[in-house]
Order: C-alpha cells, then structure tokens, then sequence
C-alpha cells in the first residue's frame, strides 16, 4: 500500500506533489493512525539554504511530508513539466489544521515565539474555534539545556500536533531531533505564523500572494532585516533553476506510506 504522493526534485531540492486537500487528508490519516509526521516547507530560500547547509538537507532529505510553500517553486515544476497542483503556504495549513483539530478533537501544542505571542495564539485560536483542546503552549526562547524539559511538557500534554514557531534551519533541525522523543504523530513547521496568528505581523494581500510577490510585503515591512536574504536567496534561487533547466533532476520518487505503530 502506498501513500499515493510523488516526491520530485526542483532546483535539485526534493518536494513532495501534493494539495492543501491531499496534505490535510495525509495529516489526519497519519494522526488516527499514529504514526510520527516530520512536514517541512520549502520555498526559494530553503532551496538555497538546502543547497549550502548540510545539517538542514539532511533534514529535508528524511522529512515525512514536504510541501511547496512558494510560488517560484510552482511556477519552475510547471516549466520543467512536472507540475505542482499548488502553493500550500505553512500559515494557510496550520489553520486548516486548527480547524480540523477542533472538529476531531485532536490535541495541539503551541510551541515557540515570544512569551506574550504564543499566548495571544493560544487565545485567538481558542476564541475562533471554541471546540479545540489546546494542549498546551510554550515560547521559543529556551536554552539547549532546557531542552528535555521542553520534550517532557510536550509529551505530557498528549498532543496530536505540535505546530514550531522558529526561524528556519531552526524549526527543521529541532523538530527532526526531537520528533521521536514527543509522542506526538505530527510536527509542524509554522515560522512566523504564530506572529501573523497574533496580530504582530500581517500578510500579503492575496493578489501579491497569487503572483509570487509575497516577499516584497514581508521587505516592506522589515527592510533592514530581510534585505539581504532575499537579494542573496533569490538570485542564488535563480542561478539553480537555471541550472535545474539545463540540467535537470528528473528522478522521481513513490514512497511506501509508514505502518501504523498500532
């Protein structure tokens, strides 16, 4: 029996040919079944971070559910002819996934941000969706040390689902070092969702999010801070589709689904 997803390459970087729809159904078949979900989202930049670091591709190499969260990554699997249906963006499946929780009562732990962020999440969610056990919720800001600790709380929570606030290769590494210690089936990558969840930051509008210029709100409203990421993700980002182009990565890859650990 397979999972029915196809895992192809772009830019030499695997992602997974999956919906928002396929993923969400694959999430909770995964959750009734138990089984550990590592889900990881790629877009231009974690193509070029995949590329130079090797700690993060190893990561990415071994994760569960790999989904394209760019439109780049959309548009480049069409001109190399093996399309992606669609951007499946990490804020936009993390509430479906609340939503789903809500309505299968599945427990979902809240881990990462500030203190005062995680908190507002926490209320927002509980508020819009009155039927969802918050398992718990805890910041991002511990120390190595803490870490345990951190693993205890989780596992003691009897979460479902764990949904990572962290910065990139952060969230990744954390969760595929930690996965296996949670008792949870699904960890989730969210980034800055928990801050858009919360009011701190807001999303593009949605022509910008259609045509791939999601980027340019996120630069407007922190120029200082991600100006130099994106000149230098981007045009590295480009320098491999080109190369992708000429060259090509045309291995495809049909993956058997886990069995159950029932």
């Amino acid at each position: 029996m397979t999972s029915g997803i196809e895992r192809i390459r772009i830019a030499g970087c695997p992602v997974d040919v999956c919906s928002a729809e396929t993923a969400v159904a694959e999430l909770c078949r995964r959750i009734n079944s138990r089984i550990q979900t590592h889900v990881v989202f790629v877009n231009a930049a974690k193509v070029v971070q995949y590329h130079r670091d090797p700690n993060l591709r190893e990561v990415i190499e071994h994760a569960d559910l790999l989904l394209a969260d760019g439109m780049p990554i959309v548009w480049l699997s069409h001109i190399r002819g093996v399309p992606l249906p669609e951007r499946v963006a990490g804020v936009d499946l993390m509430e479906k996934m609340i939503a789903v929780a809500a309505h299968q009562g599945y427990r979902v732990f809240l881990l990462g941000s500030k203190p005062q962020v995680v908190a507002r999440t926490a209320a927002c969610f509980q508020s819009k969706y009155p039927g969802l056990r918050l398992a718990g919720y805890r910041d991002g800001y511990f120390v190595p040390s803490e870490e345990e600790q951190v693993c205890a709380q989780i596992r003691a929570s009897q979460a479902d689902l764990v949904l990572v606030a962290m910065s990139t290769p952060q969230k990744e590494i954390w969760g595929a070092r930690h996965l296996h210690r949670l008792d949870v089936s699904v960890c989730q990558g969210v980034g800055g969702g928990f801050d858009v969840v919360a009011g701190v930051n807001k999303r593009a509008p949605q022509w910008m999010q259609t045509i791939g210029l999601e980027w340019v709100y996120r630069l407007l409203q922190e120029p200082s801070r991600m100006w130099k990421r994106y000149l230098f993700s981007n045009t590295l980002f480009i320098l491999f589709s080109i190369r992708d182009l000429c060259f090509g990565f045309r291995e495809r890859e049909r993956r058997p689904a886990p069995a159950s650990s029932d």
